[in-house]
């Protein structure tokens, strides 16, 4: 098999996105100033390799602040943010909290409670139970929030008491069935208010549409990250779409396909906004051992965004 020739065309921009790597950098950074142990709400992003190397190094990965064994120690929230009832009860135990909430996600967050302060009913496209959808809903009241999912969802909600309407989105959702899901929202209700600026982030859009460059011209497409990682799953979704015949997405406990692989001349690979290069790297490596490699990287934007972290960090 070492013989046979498979062209690889690696998607540009891929991985971390720059709210990732503040939120690890948080996480770093409090154990250099803290010591070890501190404390992470939640995964601080959706990778099983980064949330596993943070643990080495001191970091306790906790659902909820009642499971903190030691309050005195600070806790991290994750970069996907959190409804105001956990800092509200961060506060009440006089624990010392520092938020990685993604800026981008908090931009949704400012959104949502700027909508609802001048009189709107806010709709959130969003997947339901997905920490960042949560956090969005707990921003402002019970009730003056509902969930949009799908098409289906915007058929069903009747604005009964005939308020005025607003929607934001989740920042990892595919820019192509929102759009959809948005058209069918203006269509139904002509005044909904939309957002300034589009909620879906830079580093979900520039993945999705590295994917869509290159589908077409693969037999199979990879992509490497986590099962619970929205925008990863998104991106599979976005490879078939465009045209791939098969799309997987390779997490921590993935087999490689080498059997499917054979049978390909060109494969496609990318990687969600929460998985690090190192496992691209490996995956690349597992095929060169089988495969004589030819790599094309085809990168469609250059991406220079940075996020400063807390000032009391430095």
């Amino acid at each position: 098999m070492k013989d046979k020739k498979l062209k690889i065309l690696l998607a540009a921009p891929r991985g971390f996105c720059a709210g990732v790597d503040r939120a690890i950098e948080i996480v770093k950074k409090s154990i250099d100033k803290y010591g070890a142990p501190v404390y992470v709400r939640h995964e601080i992003v959706h990778n099983k390799y980064v949330v596993e190397s943070l643990k080495k190094i001191g970091a306790i990965f906790v659902e909820e602040l009642s499971e903190v064994k030691d309050k005195s120690r600070p806790v991290i929230f994750s970069a996907h943010g959190v409804p105001k009832v956990v800092p509200a009860e961060a506060e009440n135990l006089k624990m010392d909290y520092i938020d990685a909430t993604c800026p981008l996600v908090s931009k949704v967050h400012r959104e949502a409670e700027n909508l609802n302060k001048n009189g709107f009913h806010v709709l959130l496209i969003g997947h339901k139970n997905h920490p960042e959808v949560v956090g969005t809903m707990g921003q402002i009241p019970s009730g003056s929030i509902d969930l949009i999912e799908n098409i289906d969802d915007v058929k069903k909600f009747e604005n009964g008491d005939n308020k005025k309407l607003a929607f934001v989105t989740q920042t990892t959702l595919s820019v192509d069935d929102t759009k959809d899901i948005i058209d069918a929202l203006k269509e139904k209700f002509k005044e909904i208010k939309e957002p300034k600026k589009e909620d879906i982030c830079y580093a979900t859009t520039n993945r999705q549409a590295a994917v869509k460059k290159i589908a077409k011209q693969c037999d199979m497409f990879f992509v490497i990250g986590s099962r619970n990682s929205s925008n990863s799953v998104r991106l599979v979704e976005v490879a078939i779409k465009s045209g791939c015949a098969e799309a997987i997405l390779i997490h921590s406990e993935s087999c490689i396909p080498l059997d499917k692989i054979t049978k390909c001349k060109t494969i496609g690979i990318s990687s969600g906004a929460s998985a690090p290069e190192i496992l691209v790297e490996n995956f690349i490596k597992k095929l060169k051992k089988e495969f004589k490699v030819n790599i094309e990287e085809v990168e469609i934007i250059k991406e220079d965004i940075t996020f400063k972290i807390p000032g009391r960090l430095n």
